[in-house]
């Protein structure tokens, strides 16, 4: 059956940021995610977890100066010492609060780097990431982004990603399946998550157009959730979409499976 976590960057955003742990539990949430916690101090969001109940199943690296434009930083040669930094940042709030999976955003192209230095830069940086967290039993995500939201970003298909984890060569570096760019970028959704199954680490959603919760789109989640059961898939599945109008008013399509967790 599959687990859901609320990605608070994206929902329940008619509350302040620290009040969506609160919400989000409500709802009936058991796991959360969200892009960055650095803002926040770790020992105020342990605090919220351990109050709610909640597990924190995902983060994101610091992505460099998101403000302005920055989308990562593993390819961009100029800056592997900062990504370095990062890398430590990272591994600090993730052993804090007991997050297991930290997703690495590539980065988007440097003007005037070409293919080669960009690969060999992210391979490096990704290598060096992983080996740091291995240390402390951490899995590093990997992700493909459509061009269409992130013009640019470096990492941008299935096929792209899983030759770099192969280059990579570390074994807690997996695949981060979000449907709903692999759907703007690929299709053929079902083949996919059969074709990558042993290598996803977690998987996100949301439809297309407009990246709004299930049943508002052209994606026929309630089949892919049951493939994922066939194919055999444990994790959580991140819900990282915006809401049509507001998140309690979209969620009739997660009730149900929410509902039947809380009774088993």
């Amino acid at each position: 059956m599959p687990r859901f976590a609320a990605n608070l960057s994206m929902m329940f955003n008619e509350v302040a940021f620290l009040d969506r742990f609160a919400a989000a539990a409500a709802a009936g949430f058991r796991g959360v995610e969200f892009l960055f916690p650095y803002a926040y101090e770790k020992e105020r969001l342990a605090e919220l977890l351990r109050l709610h109940k909640l597990e924190l199943v995902l983060f994101n690296m610091p992505p460099g100066d998101w403000d302005r434009g920055d989308r990562g930083l593993a390819c961009d040669p100029a800056r592997k010492g900062e990504f370095q930094d990062g890398v430590g940042k990272s591994i600090d709030y993730a052993r804090f609060l007991s997050c297991k999976r930290v997703h690495c955003m590539a980065g988007l192209r440097p003007a005037g780097a070409g293919d080669d230095l960009l690969r060999e830069t992210y391979v490096s940086n990704l290598r060096f990431a992983a080996g740091e967290l291995a240390k402390h039993g951490l899995t590093l995500l990997v992700e493909a982004i459509n061009t269409r939201d992130m013009p640019g970003f470096y990492v941008t298909t299935s096929r792209q990603a899983l030759g770099l984890i192969d280059e990579i060569g570390a074994p807690n570096v997996a695949f981060q399946a979000d449907l709903y760019h692999l759907q703007i970028m690929e299709g053929d959704l079902a083949h996919t998550l059969e074709a990558r199954r042993a290598r996803i680490g977690h998987v996100q959603i949301a439809d297309t157009p407009g990246r709004h919760e299930p049943g508002t789109g052209e994606i026929h989640y309630p089949f892919l959730f049951q493939h994922l059961d066939r194919l055999g898939y444990q994790g959580w599945i991140g819900c990282e979409y915006r809401p049509l109008t507001t998140t309690e008013a979209g969620l009739g399509w997660v009730r149900p499976y929410l509902t039947e967790r809380s009774s088993t």
